[in-house]
């Protein structure tokens, strides 16, 4: 009997272990994960990708640290992969294992914020500028006064990405400061700009692919990808790149420190740096991927989309943002704590 007992006892915690096996859990940011690219993975690997969805940086930081979270991967953007490293809540990778590395494209295999891609891997990357729907505003859209400033056909009528160091940062450009800027002077005049221009606002909300598209909102700041979605299905939205300051910004993926089921991640990893799979991640979400030859499988209408080709008359006034000091994001912080109040 005893016999029979542990027979069962092995059989159950074997089957147990094995419906385990082929998985994978991936936090990343909403509406922005090819489900073609889920499906030709789980086709060609037999490894099942669950995606949760999260809305913003800090969020997703917040909830990997308190862990038990479940996560194998995660996609911080650059500004936060120091943070995620530093706090311990990453693994180093082993490139050895990740034999598609060496199709990083060469601007993006040594970062500030990764040096040698030992932490992390290339999602997309983009801009934030914002997104104004033409036939309802005919002025000059390339500027922060879009929504700093908002003109009279906007008010009531624009959205703001309820993303802190984004919005906190172009603000700060808006006002001839630099971004992480730890100038109380400077920060003052952030603080009283956006709290005099949130009256004009209609919300604070992410959603620009469905509500521009949709004409709910005529104007948000917003990335270009989203809005080049949204452009797709309504003609008259525009993007413009702030001259007074304009982000640039990259997403990366990461592997967990609690992360359970490493071997498929590692897998996941290799299989996004392949060019014609980093280029499907671009056809979903219209973003550039950092992948050296991506280009040959891209979609036409992306070489040439205004929101993805910089004007080059606009192309010096693009900032990447970085790693803020804890001085920087504690004057952030207190401005936005009083911004969603």
């Amino acid at each position: 009997m005893k016999e029979a007992l542990l027979t069962t006892a092995l059989f159950l915690a074997s089957a147990t272990l094995a419906s385990a096996e082929g998985e994978l859990q991936l936090y990343n940011w909403g509406n922005y994960t090819s489900p073609e690219l889920l499906a030709k993975f789980e086709a060609e690997t037999g490894i099942k990708v669950t995606v949760t969805d999260y809305d913003s940086n800090d969020t997703a930081l917040a909830k990997v640290e308190v862990g038990g979270h479940g996560y194998d991967l995660v996609v911080p953007s650059a500004n936060y992969v120091p943070i995620y490293r530093d706090k311990g809540l990453v693994r180093e990778l082993d490139l050895s294992r990740l034999p598609s590395h060496k199709n990083i494209a060469p601007v993006w295999q040594n970062p500030d914020w990764d040096q040698g891609r030992k932490w992390s891997v290339p999602w997309q990357w983009g801009t934030l500028g914002v997104a104004v729907n033409t036939a309802v505003y005919s002025g000059d859209i390339n500027t922060s006064a879009i929504f700093l400033d908002v003109p009279d056909e906007l008010k009531g009528k624009i959205n703001v990405l309820p993303e802190m160091m984004d919005v906190i940062s172009l603000a700060t450009l808006y006002y001839s400061g630099e971004t992480c800027s730890e100038d109380p002077a400077v920060m003052k005049k952030v603080r009283d700009g956006l709290l005099a221009a949130k009256p004009d606002w209609a919300s604070m909300d992410y959603g620009a692919v469905e509500k521009l598209s949709n004409n709910d909102w005529a104007a948000s700041t917003s990335w270009n990808g989203d809005t080049m979605r949204a452009r797709i299905n309504n003609p008259t939205v525009a993007y413009g790149y702030p001259k007074e300051g304009y982000l640039i910004w990259m997403d990366n993926v990461m592997l967990l420190s609690e992360a359970q089921n490493v071997d498929e991640a590692y897998k996941f990893l290799d299989f996004i740096m392949q060019p014609e799979n980093a280029a499907m991640l671009s056809s979903f979400a219209r973003y550039g991927n950092g992948i050296a030859g991506s280009d040959a499988f891209m979609p036409e209408a992306m070489k040439t989309a205004p929101e993805i080709v910089i004007p080059e008359k606009l192309k010096s006034a693009g900032l990447f943002l970085p790693n803020c000091s804890e001085k920087a994001r504690e004057f952030a912080t207190a401005i936005w704590t009083e911004l969603l109040k």
